[in-house]
């Protein structure tokens, strides 16, 4: 099985390259589910079909689905739910508000980690392609393993042995399974965990980041490419959505036009050497299996787009007793000289009249830099803790 998850800002077309991937995939024979983690829930509208919380045929190989956490609360997890709605109670929390509660920190995006272990166990489909909601919350999900596991560990320190012993005598007494809940919470970690490593597989599955040629959408993107390649995930390729072609729209779009030039410029520098994907402008609203497969074959041509199209960690972080040291793959500076400054999270290095904004870990906003070395095609920074 292969799995791509497509991330980027909110609005610039996440769900409709997600979907075109998809039928792009599913046209060359591939067994494929489309998915979306997004809460706005906009791929029935990218397909204009009707989705549900189980997957639902949208066209031969292709099959759709929206999470519902209630629903799928319900149909798996309703010992655990009963749990923490009980912990709440026990607390003095009102009724309705423990049903709220009950719904744990993240729950939405732990239930598309469930969902993916259930297919990925089944081996059901060739191909999974996530719709993933925007880069901050995608971050959150691929984190979300370790930050439940704190969670859990504040909201019951210590209290394992007595929610068994306790729940025990609940479940035989008032039938309130306290118990079984508190093992379904910690069978729902181990899932969580064996699902994270089937990310970090770069052999399975591949992270695409779904840019606009806009100056605040290519800074999201270079910082999300940042964080991603510091936990691990393998980013394959960048699509880069709704490009308007040279020479159209007049002076009425001269600007934007003149503008697009020097992004994509900077698109194809920042992310080298990652494949870059481009997707004209539409000239309209895109939903739909029509232009969805125009779009897949806009963006894939004669691709395969279940290959791993890169395959490359080009950040690391090695933490020494005084220091941070940040290496940094770029290949496009030469030997020539160069200048390097750092503020706050961002290292900029200017040749000539060329300038590289190179995102870091937001804890080096704090950090002094010590000095710096290249050697071709590898920067080393020195961030000093102290």
């Amino acid at each position: 099985m292969r799995i791509l998850l497509f991330t980027g800002k909110g609005g610039v077309g996440k769900t409709t390259t997600a979907a075109a991937t998809a039928l792009h995939a599913a046209k060359q024979g591939y067994k494929t589910l489309v998915m979306s983690t997004d809460p706005a829930h906009s791929l029935s509208d990218a397909l204009d079909i009707e989705l549900g919380p189980e997957p639902v045929l949208v066209a031969p190989n292709l099959y759709g689905q929206e999470f519902d956490v209630y629903y799928s609360m319900k149909k798996y997890w309703g010992n655990m739910r009963q749990l923490m709605r009980t912990i709440f109670r026990w607390q003095g929390v009102d009724n309705i508000v423990a049903e709220e509660l009950s719904v744990l920190p993240g729950m939405e995006e732990a239930s598309a980690f469930l969902w993916i272990d259930k297919f990925y166990t089944e081996n059901e489909y060739d191909l999974i392609v996530i719709d993933s909601a925007p880069t901050g919350e995608t971050l959150t999900l691929l984190s979300l393993p370790q930050v439940t596991q704190s969670w859990l560990t504040k909201a019951f320190p210590g209290q394992r042995f007595a929610i068994k012993t306790v729940g025990g005598i609940l479940r035989r007494t008032m039938d309130i399974p306290v118990d079984k809940g508190y093992e379904e919470l910690e069978e729902l970690f181990g899932k969580l965990e064996k699902v994270q490593k089937i990310f970090l597989n770069p052999d399975i599955t591949s992270i695409r980041l779904v840019a606009n040629p806009e100056r605040m959408v290519i800074k999201e993107a270079q910082r999300a490419y940042t964080y991603l390649q510091l936990y691990g995930y393998n980013v394959d390729a960048v699509v880069v959505n709704r490009v308007l072609p040279e020479g159209e729209g007049g002076d009425f779009f001269k600007k934007y036009l003149d503008a697009q030039v020097g992004h994509m410029a900077e698109i194809e520098e920042s992310f080298a050497p990652l494949p870059i994907f481009k997707v004209a402008h539409q000239g309209q609203e895109v939903f739909g299996l029509e232009l969805l497969e125009k779009i897949g074959e806009a963006i894939y041509h004669d691709l395969d787009p279940t290959l791993v199209f890169h395959r490359e960690n080009p950040f690391e972080v090695i933490e020494t007793e005084k220091h941070y040291l940040i290496r940094i793959k770029i290949p496009f500076i030469g030997e020539e000289d160069f200048e390097l400054r750092k503020f706050g999270d961002e290292i900029v290095i200017d040749i000539g009249n060329r300038r590289k904004n190179i995102f870091l870990p937001r804890f080096a906003n704090f950090l002094e830099m010590e000095s710096y070395h290249f050697k071709k095609p590898w920067l080393e920074v020195r961030l000093r803790k102290d």
